[in-house]
């Protein structure tokens, strides 16, 4: 039983929804370059305009710090949304609140459509201002929160606006947190985290919240080379941050306490710098050479990790296990989410991934569409596996 109101608990015929999805879409000259986002927003807006609302977009592009900046305006997006919706119309108000909004949104039907201008054009939007919420409410009967991505940020068009209106979680944000909480607060178990990446000073909270939480962490990437330092292995020239080795040990040590166990490389493909085409060879992680640097998990430590995985019921996986942008260094991370996403589509395995080089990671396996669930939500859903209480989760649950 979920602790928030979905669109299940809304008849939103002939009322103003006020829907914040994240647009934060790629652009160059003035054109789209990747719709996700925009269509991952879509089926919450069709299904509003289907039940008859009178549909409110709102969202945020970029960062133009309260000012009006036209490059980042929200303009463009009209096409491609109209697209996303089936060619649905969409209005367009050059601001978010005021005048233009009001006389835009005044003018709308049941199973219209409007988008506002960028959120971020005032400095109330990331102050969290409760005039600027009022402002926004004021447009309103009722308040849809579908973009996860920003519930990170303490936001008035994410936090404050919530506590003006009756709050309801869009689609995209309710299978976003039926999956987290899947995967980490009422998991199948056996529970493994693959943990990659190459610092661990990037993911210090990360750990010492999964630690708590799997029974078995895979770390992988050059966040591996720092443990193994750490156990007073000697990783040749390879990238480690040699002075985070007490904080290695003190996290497996939270691991053992406990009773998480901790999978680290066993053997790695080293060579002598990160370039295609660079000869390469396997060793074990206790033999490699001084001049040499590890680059990716070994074939054995491969087949280990896959192996756990498939002993296990749920993963949670956030980095890739090697320099995986060049080849064959790829060829850790690819091995094993191909292995994942054939549990997962066997129905062995829930599989929950996200972080932008996951998501690139595990599109350049091809399996992006066979995990269970690909969070695109990059710094929300890091907070989140870190144990961080989410603004904009929070405000829908009170």
């Amino acid at each position: 039983m979920t602790v928030y109101k979905t669109l299940d608990d809304l008849d939103p015929a002939g009322r103003r929804v006020l829907l914040r999805v994240d647009l934060n879409v790629p652009m160059q000259d003035g054109q789209v370059t990747d719709a996700t986002r925009i269509e991952r927003a879509a089926p919450t807006i069709r299904e509003l305009v289907h039940r008859g609302a009178r549909v409110v977009v709102l969202s945020h592009f970029g960062r133009p710090k309260g000012r009006r900046e036209p490059s980042m305006s929200l303009k463009p997006l009209i096409g491609p949304l109209s697209e996303a919706l089936g060619g649905t119309a969409v209005r367009f108000a050059d601001d978010c609140i005021g005048a233009a909004a009001v006389s835009v949104v005044s003018s709308l039907g049941d199973s219209d459509v409007a988008l506002l201008e960028n959120l971020r054009f005032h400095q109330g939007e990331e102050a969290n201002d409760p005039d600027f919420a009022g402002a926004l409410a004021a447009l309103g009967d009722v308040y849809v929160d579908d973009a996860f991505a920003a519930s990170h940020r303490a936001h008035a068009s994410i936090e404050a606006i919530a506590r003006l209106l009756p709050a309801y979680a869009g689609r995209l944000m309710q299978v976003e947190l039926e999956a987290l909480s899947g995967a980490l607060e009422n998991p199948a178990r056996p529970v493994v985290a693959i943990v990659g990446g190459s610092k661990v000073s990037t993911k210090l909270d990360l750990l010492a919240n999964l630690v708590a939480k799997v029974d078995r962490l895979i770390i992988g990437g050059g966040m591996a080379n720092t443990f193994l330092f750490a156990r007073g292995i000697d990783v040749g020239a390879s990238l480690a941050e040699r002075d985070l080795a007490n904080t290695a040990r003190d996290i497996e040590a939270r691991a053992r306490d406990a009773g998480c166990e901790t999978l680290l490389p066993d053997d790695a493909v080293v060579a002598s710098r990160l370039s295609a085409g660079i000869e390469t060879c396997i060793v074990p992680v206790s033999e490699v050479p001084s001049d040499l640097m590890i680059l990716d998990a070994g074939p054995a430590s491969t087949a280990r990790f896959a192996d756990c995985v498939a002993d296990c019921r749920t993963v949670v996986w956030n980095g890739p296990l090697g320099a995986f942008e060049i080849a064959p260094f790829d060829t850790a991370t690819v091995a094993l989410a191909r292995r994942v996403a054939t549990l997962t589509e066997a129905g062995q395995l829930l599989s929950v991934a996200g972080g932008g080089d996951t998501v690139a990671a595990l599109a350049l396996a091809g399996v992006q569409d066979r995990f269970s669930y690909v969070s695109t939500a990059g710094g929300a859903f890091l907070e989140w596996l870190e144990g961080k209480d989410l603004p904009g989760v929070a405000a829908l649950k009170n």
